[in-house]
């Protein structure tokens, strides 16, 4: 007798293609997806009702998993439960129901004919026999609009706004250069390789990724609504780009550094310091709130670039550095402009911008310090100074295991590229190797 996940995985398996039956009888809710908040550590699910027979109200029945908890992405695991939610919801308009065995259903998926599916938003209308999509083509703008609206739900607001910038930019290219492009479905390969031309003739070659990158990712959301075909920006090939990374400082260099600010910006110094004895990248030290600082514990709790939430110790060389925070706001901004603990209402890239301006203003033009300097410098800096450390009394392996604790890196490969980026790993002198090999 076959079960729920078989039926499900046996139409998504098979390209989820089926045709509607709108002349069942509703006695279900339409499934949703649960994404957790975006948080990839917790299982993500579609959910939906059915009436109970015996009480004829509507029953939460078992979540459906699927496979969508094995990617490890956010956009992989929402494409992949925006499909499962699609195949659901044209199975219950089918004739599903789990209080039954669903024997003819079984039966009639495996021997109908299969026409392609819809996306929901797209159902027959006022009992015409064409679908919506058929009768009114989405604009080339309001298939975005839709593709964003889906995603914010397991996108941060910063990467929304970052998708929004890059679509008004290319749809300001279109009105430019192709404005006889008017609908979503019009756009291909050879449009947007044109428009990541234009990209690349103004930036650099990662900037022209970025926004590959960025189209794709929206892109396919469209793909999964069955509102274009394909994704044809995934078979644009990515351009080889020289990766940018600031250099570490000497030890003079940052000393030097650090007395200048005790008398010139003591707001900045301590900026910097959560940045090199925390090793926080200077986003994570915007977002900080006073509430994010255990005084109690000598902790610290921040949004990481990877996860929603991680806690770190603050070690004793910043706590000693820290005003008292007691008395402060709890849900004031941590550094602002002109203090520590205030309101600042801006946003997130703003204060990161800001700070990014005054290092460069204060700092770089009084030291002249090259484009290779910044404030990522004493990341890299401290991180090295610590590996060095650790692995004059341990080995590699021991040294590093310590060093994830200390930096926040999710795994021992995402460390060990960071160490090489940052030429942190360097060998022992190697002088008498030479001399054996031509002595």
């Amino acid at each position: 007798m076959p079960n729920f996940k078989e039926l499900i995985t046996f139409e998504y398996e098979n390209e989820y293609k089926s045709a509607y039956d709108l002349s069942v009888k509703r006695n279900f809710s339409i499934p949703k997806i649960y994404s957790a908040n975006g948080d990839l550590n917790k299982r993500w699910y579609v959910y939906f009702s059915f009436r109970d027979p015996k009480s004829g109200k509507l029953k939460r029945q078992t979540p459906f998993y699927g496979n969508a908890n094995t990617y490890k992405s956010k956009e992989d695991r929402l494409s992949v439960l925006v499909t499962y939610r699609k195949v659901l919801l044209r199975l219950l308009k089918q004739g599903y129901d789990p209080y039954s065995d669903n024997v003819e259903l079984h039966q009639s998926l495996h021997s109908k004919n299969r026409t392609t599916v819809v996306p929901e938003s797209y159902e027959k209308d006022n009992g015409s026999s064409e679908p919506i999509a058929e009768k009114r083509k989405m604009t080339v703008q309001e298939g975005f609009e839709f593709a964003i609206k889906l995603k914010e739900k397991v996108i941060s607001q910063t990467t929304k706004k970052d998708y929004e910038s890059k679509i008004k930019n290319l749809l300001e290219w279109l009105k430019t250069y192709r404005s006889d492009i008017t609908y979503i479905t019009e756009l291909d390969k050879k449009v947007v390789t044109s428009f990541l031309n234009h990209v690349l003739d103004k930036n650099s070659a990662r900037t022209r990724n970025n926004y590959k990158s960025d189209l794709s990712s929206i892109i396919q959301v469209l793909v999964d609504n069955e509102i274009i075909e394909q994704n044809f920006i995934k078979k644009i090939p990515k351009l080889k780009s020289i990766p940018q990374r600031n250099k570490t400082y000497s030890q003079h260099t940052q000393e030097e550094i650090f007395d200048y600010l005790k008398t010139n910006d003591p707001i900045l110094l301590l900026y910097i310091k959560f940045i090199s004895y925390n090793f926080l990248r200077p986003i994570e030290v915007c977002r900080l709130k006073v509430k994010d600082i255990d005084l109690k514990n000598k902790r610290i709790q921040f949004k990481a670039k990877n996860s929603p939430l991680k806690t770190k110790i603050i070690p004793e060389l910043l706590w000693a550095d820290l005003p008292d925070l007691g008395n402060l706001d709890k849900d004031a901004i941590l550094f602002t402009p002109d203090k520590i603990g205030g309101t600042w209402d801006t946003a997130i890239q703003n204060r990161r911008d800001y700070f990014s301006k005054r290092f460069k203003r204060v700092v770089k033009d009084h030291f002249n310090l090259g484009m290779d300097y910044g404030l990522y410098s004493f990341r890299h800096t401290y991180i090295t100074k610590v590996y060095r450390a650790l692995i004059k009394d341990s080995s590699p392996f021991e040294a590093k295991s310590k060093l994830m604790l200390i930096t926040g890196h999710t795994s021992m490969t995402a460390l060990e590229k960071y160490l090489r980026d940052i030429d942190a790993q360097l060998p022992e002198d190697y002088s008498t190797m030479l001399t054996n090999v031509h002595g």
